[in-house]
């Protein structure tokens, strides 16, 4: 059987999408750090944003009984794993506040599963 999500769920992962990319980029955009800071936490997100959907979409895939190579699903996580680590590292050699560091984490965290969810 094939089931679609409600209404509602769209539109709440939708919101929740918009929400933690309005919020990680409104930080960016107000951050006191160079251009090439902004650029590299900027580049992050965009990578996380399109390694989980395309993690999402392979694992999807293969529960439609989609052939998807293993060569791919592996390269799907190790590059949604890999978008993690590279803002964990950004921030923990960032001269930021910890209270921006929390932020900038949770809105990339919240953009990343709004993003498979969608």
């Amino acid at each position: 059987m094939d089931h679609k999500p409600s209404n509602a769920f769209v539109a709440a992962s939708w919101a929740t999408l918009l929400t933690g990319i309005s919020a990680y980029m409104i930080g960016l955009w107000n951050a006191e750090m160079l251009l090439n800071e902004k650029g590299y936490y900027f580049t992050v997100l965009m990578y996380g944003l399109f390694s989980a959907i395309s993690l999402q979409k392979s694992v999807r895939d293969q529960l439609d009984g989609i052939p998807v190579t293993n060569t791919y699903y592996g390269l799907s996580w190790f590059s949604s794993i890999l978008a993690v680590v590279l803002l964990t590292v950004g921030l923990w050699n960032a001269e930021l506040l910890l209270s921006e560091k929390g932020f900038y984490a949770m809105s990339f965290l919240l953009s990343l599963f709004a993003a498979i969810t969608v």
